[in-house]
């Protein structure tokens, strides 16, 4: 059974961020991933990264959820590590063969993948506490480009329906015999297979334009969620944003 991509699964739950308002929010984490990326120092992205995962139990997403999506941005991070330790110039602390470790190159590597941890954890307390029509909505109050939020909105809606799509077309392949395999047969089934998804992408995309269009679609989305920004979207929002600019003091002053 093919597992959706809902990183809104959770947005029913209650928590401060569930109550969060979704613009200030919005500007809020993307202020403190910003900084969390752009740390200099080792010790203040550690500092980061407990803060990242103090906001992730703070919304109450189970971490089983956040693990299973974690465990492939993990794969991608760690290779950066690798290189970097084994490519970065600097003093040599260890040697296999013909390939050496630099102590800068530990450094770096670390820094990197402390920061990127940190900027993926803050993702879901950000977008996983509030449902998509909100986030979008939200998006849309902050004057994001309409274009931009219209292809967001229509990515997300459709990409279970394509997800839909493809595993019938394996279930299909697989009741005629196909088996995965690293040959030439193979990788041309699998690319008709994606061809034909394309088509039928396509043709998908034709109809619901024209049916929306026949409903009086006008490339804005109209919700009946209205937001208030209150006094504690206002402090929340302060202490965030106070502590992301905080982890570059402290990182200059040198404590």
């Amino acid at each position: 059974m093919m597992e959706y991509p809902e990183i809104d699964r959770y947005a029913s739950l209650d928590s401060p961020l569930h109550r969060f308002d979704p613009r200030v929010k919005i500007i809020a984490f993307l202020s403190l991933i910003f900084s969390v990326v752009l740390i200099p120092d080792l010790k203040i992205a550690f500092v980061g990264l407990f803060f990242a995962v103090f906001m992730l139990f703070l919304s109450r997403i189970p971490l089983g959820f956040v693990l299973s999506y974690m465990k492939w941005v993990a794969m991608f991070i760690l290779s950066f590590f690798v290189i970097l330790a084994f490519t970065f110039p600097g003093e040599e602390i260890a040697r296999f063969y013909f390939l050496s470790i630099s102590a800068e190159g530990l450094y770096t590597g670390s820094l990197i993948t402390v920061r990127a941890f940190s900027a993926v954890i803050l993702i879901f307390p950000m977008i996983g506490t509030m449902s998509f029509d909100k986030t979008i909505k939200a998006l849309d109050g902050l004057k994001v480009p309409n274009s931009l939020v219209q292809m967001l909105m229509f990515t997300y809606r459709y990409i279970f329906v394509f997800l839909d799509e493809f595993q019938r077309i394996w279930t299909a392949m697989e009741s005629r015999g196909f088996k995965l395999r690293t040959t030439l047969y193979a990788l041309r089934t699998i690319g008709k297979a994606l061809g034909m998804l394309f088509v039928k992408s396509y043709e998908r995309a034709e109809r619901v334009y024209r049916a929306m269009r026949s409903r009086g679609y006008t490339g804005y989305q109209k919700t009946l969620v209205e937001f208030e920004v209150r006094t504690r979207d206002y402090l929340l929002a302060v202490f965030i944003i106070g502590f992301a600019v905080s982890l570059h003091v402290v990182s200059f002053v040198g404590v």
